[in-house]
Formats: structure tokens, sequence, C-alpha cells
């Protein structure tokens, strides 16, 4: 059965949660613990949803807010209806198709 995975990042959140509201706010933490990214990549990280993230950006991070990945990443899964292809038929039940029997009656 087919899976939907989801994710939402909290960056923002738990900045916000530590008193840190901007950009500039966050950058030195992760210039003192040796991440260089710019201005512009901070933005990004802070303001979007990362599609990827290094281990160590997420490390730092976790190091600066003090909180796991598990604080920063809330996962969900849930299963998808399974769909049927355009045209495809419903499967069908064999157990109730009984073969009937035939009569054969001679000609004339």
């Amino acid at each position: 059965m087919p899976r939907q995975i989801s994710y939402r990042w909290r960056l923002r959140e738990l900045m916000a949660a530590r008193g840190m509201f901007t950009v500039a706010e966050l950058m030195p933490h992760l210039t003192e613990r040796g991440i260089t990214l710019s201005s512009s990549q901070v933005h990004r990280l802070v303001s979007g949803t990362p599609e990827r993230l290094s281990l160590p950006v997420l490390a730092t991070l976790c190091d600066i807010l003090d909180c796991t990945p598990t604080d920063l990443i809330i996962t969900s899964a849930q299963n998808l209806p399974t769909r049927r292809a355009a045209g495809e038929e419903a499967p069908i039940n064999l157990a109730a198709r009984r073969p009937t029997r035939v009569r054969l009656t001679p000609e004339g």
C-alpha cells in the first residue's frame, strides 16, 4: 500500500521561543560553530522548508537551539488509497463466480 510522507520544518518557531527573531541573530551562532552560510542561505533556511539539509548544519541548529532533530522536523505518514488505472476494472471475485452446467439438447 502506498504511503504519503510529509514533514513540517519548525526552525522559525524554535528560534522565536528562544528569543531570536531575525536571521542576523542566528548567523553569529552558526559562524562560531564553524558553519559558514551566506545571509541569503540562512534566510532561506529560516523562512522556508529545506528540501536538503546537511547533517553538520542540522546538528549545529540543534546545538544552538538546545533541541533534537525531532523538535525541528515533525514528520507524519499516512496510507494512501490504492488507485486503479484508467479503464481498469475492479478485480473479479473468483469465489463468487461458479461455472453453470450446460444442458445439451439434440437438434430437431
